[in-house]
């Protein structure tokens, strides 16, 4: 090669070595401030004008730490003027789904809060949505299942095929029960009832101080049948068909929340690692661009003398 291909190619190394190097220290200066961040206030956001903030649920319902604690931050965020609960999801467990509905309340307390479902709203998510000043479903929307499940099994015929024999020694005939490897007993199975029960009228309660009907009612409705969004607004589960067009413009008029106010997305993720990850993604596009993209190619022939 020449002396200015090599001068060429030299200059792109170090053009690449530079990049490199800067992007290093842009995520180094970010993962300082971050830790400065989270150790100042590991559960603050970073500050931002009026929004509606979005909290998405999708899947199985559970008890999720970091999305409790961002619908706590909701609440307490001066600049979050309402909250729209949106929901695609056929339930998970009751433990998951009273939490939500617990913190849910906690903001409906203080800010208008909007459930909008889509595809499903059923079981926990449906009880997540109670606590929402208005619920709105698609006429599609298989939403209710108000009920509770346990499921268990046995296989001790199995193991007996098997040649297996189980030893299980427990404290009193209703510690192992159900159990994996003997048939459910009358005094456990009237136990395992009474809990269901139990939990069931905590359900049937949340129903009729959400969507203000008597108990009764509540419990006729709560059969562990789903309904589509148009059967649940005539029963009263739900108020409206629509979406979160829907949602903005009962706000605008109820509530006095411009149908213009930008919404954003309920952030899980801390301050710290939201800067972090502004970070990494910086580096990542730094490295892509400057090792993967040839600017000009470069030729190795040389015309004979």
């Amino acid at each position: 090669m020449s002396l200015d291909t090599d001068l060429l190619v030299e200059r792109r190394r170090l053009k690449r070595r530079l990049s490199l190097w800067r992007a290093v220290a842009v995520i180094a200066g970010l993962a300082a401030v971050a830790a400065v961040v989270g150790l100042a206030s590991p559960s603050a956001s970073l500050p931002g004008r009026s929004h509606v903030a979005r909290l998405t649920l999708q899947g199985t319902i559970t008890e999720e730490r970091r999305v409790l604690e961002a619908i706590e931050r909701a609440g307490r965020d001066e600049g979050v003027r309402a909250l729209i609960v949106a929901i695609d999801s056929g339930g998970g467990s009751v433990a998951g789904g009273e939490a939500l509905h617990t913190a849910i309340r906690r903001v409906a307390e203080r800010k208008p809060v909007v459930a909008v479902m889509a595809g499903t709203g059923a079981s926990a998510a449906y009880m997540a949505a109670l606590p929402a000043h208005r619920i709105l479903a698609r006429e599609s929307t298989l939403t209710g299942s108000i009920g509770v499940l346990l499921q268990t099994m046995e296989v001790s015929e199995l193991i007996a095929r098997l040649g297996i024999r189980a030893e299980v020694l427990v404290s009193g005939p209703l510690k192992n029960q159900p159990g994996l490897f003997h048939p459910l007993s009358d005094e456990g199975r009237a136990a395992l009832a009474q809990v269901i029960a139990d939990i069931h009228g905590q359900f049937v309660a949340r129903v009729a101080a959400g969507r203000r009907m008597e108990e009764a009612r509540a419990r006729e409705l709560a059969n562990g049948r789903v309904y589509t969004g148009r059967e649940a607004v005539g029963l009263g589960l739900i108020d409206a068909i629509g979406g979160e067009p829907e949602a903005r413009a009962w706000l605008a008029a109820e509530r006095g929340v411009p149908e213009e106010t930008p919404v954003r997305d309920l952030e899980v993720r801390s301050a710290a690692e939201r800067l972090f990850a502004r970070g990494l993604s910086t580096l990542i596009r730094t490295v892509v661009s400057e090792w993967l993209i040839v600017d000009a190619p470069v030729s190795v022939w040389q015309p004979l003398r």
